[in-house]
């Protein structure tokens, strides 16, 4: 069995905790919620809500004024994802960054002689034999 990237590893635990929380969750609500929420009806696209769905969105809307309030934690929420997501990255090795450099400086050698061969040997002779006539 080959060796889990980094990226696999941190998507798994990532996985693990979220199951993990749920589960606290499912364990804290009693049975009769957990029944009730699968009772509800699901809205569909073409038809009206219903007053029971009009109190689910009262509900909702106080909690929505809660999230807002703490927008001095979500200022730097990107500088640390960015830096969560740096630590996740699977660095090459140095020498494969020397190998493919290499590949690279070839590659560059190897085209630019390529077109100065063409302009220089094919195309300016050419140029000059047409614009001489």
């Amino acid at each position: 069995m080959a060796k889990k990237s980094k990226t696999q590893r941190a998507k798994a635990s990532a996985a693990r905790q979220q199951r993990k929380a749920t589960r606290e969750e499912v364990g804290e609500q009693s049975a009769a919620e957990v029944v009730e929420a699968e009772e509800k009806p699901k809205k569909s696209l073409f038809k009206k809500s219903d007053a029971t769905d009009s109190d689910d969105e009262a509900a909702k809307k106080p909690a929505k004024k809660a999230e807002d309030k703490p927008a001095k934690k979500k200022r730097f929420q990107f500088l640390r994802d960015v830096k969560a997501e740096m630590k996740r990255v699977t660095w090459p090795t140095r020498v494969d960054v020397l190998r493919w450099s290499g590949v690279v400086i070839v590659a560059l050698l190897f085209f630019g002689i390529f077109v100065a061969v063409l302009d220089n040997l094919i195309i300016t002779p050419l140029l000059v034999a047409v614009s001489g006539l």
